[in-house]
């Protein structure tokens, strides 16, 4: 698993929107990566829309969300218009980012661990969280940044 100072592993995947986006675009800024294995995973979409609620805090601490799901496009696209998520919703279809942060047991949602990464300006990992209480993450992360 990743562990702090681990150089956070590079990657390109498109959002809900079709837009293209690689980790790399956003070095120079504190990255948060918010794994929601499948937006009709049990609670998840209440709990997530956590982050939606705190986006521009965040964004006062120069800090960018990014969801990952293993969704496709379409399904992210109808879960951010439900929820009018307004953060980029990545879509990790099959699976090699969440395997890579470990958000994933093996290619089954149903076994798959909801993480919480943290990314620091440096593209290296400030903190790697397993298995998050999904509802107080998005305020827990918040009160960690700097």
């Amino acid at each position: 698993m990743l562990k702090q100072g681990d150089v956070a592993p590079e990657f390109t995947v498109k959002d809900h929107t079709g837009k293209t986006h690689s980790l790399s675009d956003y070095r120079g800024k504190n990255v948060v990566l918010w794994f929601y294995p499948k937006a009709d995973t049990p609670g998840c979409t209440a709990e997530g829309c956590s982050f939606r609620d705190h986006k521009a805090q965040y964004e006062q601490k120069g800090t960018v969300i990014l969801g990952i799901s293993f969704d496709t496009p379409e399904e992210n696209q109808a879960f951010a218009k439900k929820f009018d998520f307004n953060f980029p919703l990545l879509c990790d279809v099959d699976r090699k980012v969440g395997l890579a942060y470990g958000a994933a047991d093996d290619a089954s949602a149903a076994n798959a661990r909801r993480v919480g990464v943290v990314i620091g300006p440096d593209g290296k990992v400030k903190e790697w969280h397993a298995k998050v209480d999904a509802r107080a993450f998005p305020q827990e992360a918040l009160s960690r940044l700097q």
